[in-house]
């Protein structure tokens, strides 16, 4: 388990970086820090169980004991955290999604993750294609069309206009 969760918080680590534009706070990557952790003090705590099981320590197991029900209670507070606090981190993201969009320009280092963004999650703006309607990009273009990377990847000739939805 500990090296699952090792390898959970790499990952998260390594995939903030295509995404770092997004989450202007840094503290966004502490989840991954925590699961990285976690998985050292769940090796720990594995390495004291065994050898407690090894030598019989009643003592042992009842420290076993006593760790494991910690954790049971600090996930149980987690998710609760996670589930009260869930609507206040969709806000913040979206917000500042919306304000990477507002960036947009085709050219700067945010246009190029947002591009990233959108060929990867299969998806066009914030909540759907109509948010590029809002924004400086679409309306300083005047062709009434979205980025092409909006587009999905079975059309073809796909040119971004709002008169053909189905190729977005």
């Amino acid at each position: 388990a500990a090296a699952g969760l090792s390898y959970v918080g790499a990952y998260v680590i390594n995939t903030y970086k295509s995404y770092d534009n997004f989450l202007q706070d840094k503290y966004a990557v502490l989840p991954a820090v925590i699961i990285i952790c976690v998985a050292v003090v769940m090796f720990i705590i594995g390495l004291i169980g065994c050898c407690a099981t090894f030598r019989e320590s009643r003592v042992g197991l009842g420290l076993f004991l006593a760790i494991i029900l910690v954790i049971f209670i600090a996930e149980v507070s987690a998710f609760v955290l996670g589930f009260v606090y869930r609507e206040k981190v969709k806000t913040d993201v979206q917000g500042t999604m919306r304000s990477v969009f507002e960036k947009y320009d085709g050219k700067n280092p945010e246009s190029t993750v947002v591009d990233y963004l959108q060929e990867q999650l299969h998806c066009c703006g914030v909540k759907n294609y109509s948010d590029w309607t809002t924004t400086q990009w679409f309306n300083s273009t005047g062709n009434n069309s979205v980025p092409l990377s909006c587009c999905r990847r079975d059309t073809k000739n796909c040119t971004g206009r709002l008169d053909q939805p189905q190729e977005l």
